[in-house]
Order: structure tokens, then sequence, then C-alpha cells
């Protein structure tokens, strides 16, 4: 069996690092939950992050699997349990990383879709089936982020140049935010 007094032991080692740490996951919490609330959008600050999944659960699923995997060689006589246990956390981590990530950003990326096609056919007054089929989805996505003037541009040279959805995000001059992504 495992032995509790030595997982209770890991806790209560050096309480003064364990404060320290507790506070600068605090100010790194702070730092990036500015990101939901922030006035002006651009390349620099676009990306968002959901604060209990990205500092909360997967970290805590990151130290489990530190504390198992370590375990295996620290506790020779529940090395088993330490190896099963390094596993469960490996694939509750793995599964809530996939899931997250195909559900909503599958979703999301429909939309994205959708809505280039609208703003295609409000801007040039034609469907954009063939114009999207060429087009790449970093490249629709980047778009997203341009105001009309800068769309038939930076569209052009994405159709006829290649550039990649993060060159046309660094060359968009005025930009659009898109607060609503995930």
């Amino acid at each position: 069996m495992i032995n509790l007094s030595s997982i209770h032991s890991l806790f209560t080692k050096n309480s003064y690092h364990k404060t320290i740490i507790i506070i600068k996951i605090i100010i790194f919490w702070k730092d990036y939950c500015y990101i939901s609330t922030m006035k002006q959008q651009n390349y620099s600050n676009h990306r968002k992050f959901y604060p209990p999944h990205h500092f909360i659960y997967l970290p805590l699923l990151i130290i489990l699997e530190i504390i198992g995997i370590y375990k295996i060689w620290d506790d020779p006589g529940n090395q088993l349990i330490w190896i099963l246990f390094s596993i469960v956390i490996f694939l509750l981590f793995y599964l809530a990383f996939m899931t997250r990530q195909h559900y909503a950003l599958g979703l999301q990326n429909r939309m994205v879709i959708l809505e280039f096609k609208q703003r295609y056919f409000e801007i040039f007054n034609r469907r954009s089936d063939e114009t999207v089929e060429k087009l790449r989805f970093d490249q629709i996505a980047a778009l997203r982020f341009t105001y009309d003037d800068e769309f038939k541009e930076l569209l052009y040279k994405a159709l006829h140049e290649n550039i990649s959805g993060d060159e046309i995000k660094r060359s968009i001059k005025n930009w659009k935010a898109d607060k609503l992504r995930i």
C-alpha cells in the first residue's frame, strides 16, 4: 500500500518554498486574467486563457505526474502502484487537453469559416466557395482581425502570394478585436 505519511511529508516539508510558489501562482493568475478584460486587442495579446483549466487543473495534473514519476524510484516497495498512478494521471491530462481542444476548436473553426463567407459576401456581393477552397484555415482565421479595407488587400496577398496566417496578423495595421474566441 501507499504510505500516506510519505505523501503528507511531500506537502509539509519546507513551507517557506511552498508559500513562495503559491504567491507566484497567484501573480501568474492575475497577470493572465487581464486578457478577458483587455481594452484593446492586438497581435501581442490576442490569445485567451481559461484560468481554471490552464492555471489550476492542468498544472495540478503535471505536479501529480511529477510526484508519481519521482515516487516510482523513491518507493520501490510500491513501484507498481506509482506506475499505475502515473499512467492514470497522464491519461487524465491527455484526455482533458484533447477533449477541450477537439470540441471547442472544431466548433469555433466552423464558425470562423462561416463568418468569413458572410463577410466575403457582404464585401464582394458574391459567394466565396472557390476562395475558401484556395485558403488554408490559418489564413481565414487571421483575416478576422482586419477591417474591410485591409481585408481586401490581405486576402489578395493570401491568395496570390500565399502568405501565412501569422504573416497576415503581423501585417494588420488596424487590429479588429475578436473577443469571443476561446
